[in-house]
């Protein structure tokens, strides 16, 4: 193929962009319509209360029944959604951080508190300490319940496995907290 023939493909191209926009904007200018000051109608939509990975940290530690959620959990089913962790996390004590830290007594720890572990500067700042409903947050979408962490997880979005896996880790303590 030559140059000119490659000249005609590109030009009939352009034409048709250049066909397309300037329609546009002729419709835009002949039909053009103004918006009422007033509406004709309303739509009254209630706000939908969720406790979903949708809400912020502080929401959802109002709105989290832990009591019921912990209910819902049992030992064997922690330790088999807790092999999703066991890529990254360690569980046994005096285990060694991998990807991630050691968890064992995590529940009741500092966040961020493992001294030869490099955390994020967002779990570092984070502040807090991992009780059961901070644990369950977190669990729900790490990124979003605290923002700028490393960690790639999806989360756990079933209740029962939440619940589980914080039971299976609170039981791997020296001194597990008593459950709410």
């Amino acid at each position: 193929m030559d140059s000119f023939e490659i000249n005609k493909i590109v030009a009939a191209i352009l034409m048709v962009a250049l066909l397309v926009i300037g329609i546009g904007k002729i419709t835009d200018i002949i039909f053009h319509v103004d918006k009422p000051n007033t509406p004709g109608y309303t739509v009254e939509v209630e706000q939908a209360v969720t406790t979903s990975s949708q809400t912020t940290p502080e929401l959802a530690e109002e709105k989290i029944d832990i009591v019921a959620l912990m209910a819902l959990g049992d030992l064997a089913t922690g330790e088999k959604v807790f092999k999703k962790c066991a890529a990254c996390h360690s569980i046994i004590k005096g285990g060694k951080n991998n990807i991630g830290p050691a968890l064992y007594n995590v529940v009741g720890r500092e966040v961020g508190s493992i001294s030869d572990y490099k955390y994020s500067n967002a779990l570092s700042q984070y502040g807090k300490v991992w009780t059961f409903e901070e644990l369950n947050g977190y669990l729900i979408k790490p990124a979003k319940w605290i923002k700028g962490t490393k960690m790639a997880f999806a989360g756990l979005r079933k209740e029962k496995d939440r619940a589980s896996v914080i039971k299976y880790l609170n039981q791997n303590s020296d001194k597990p907290l008593p459950l709410p």
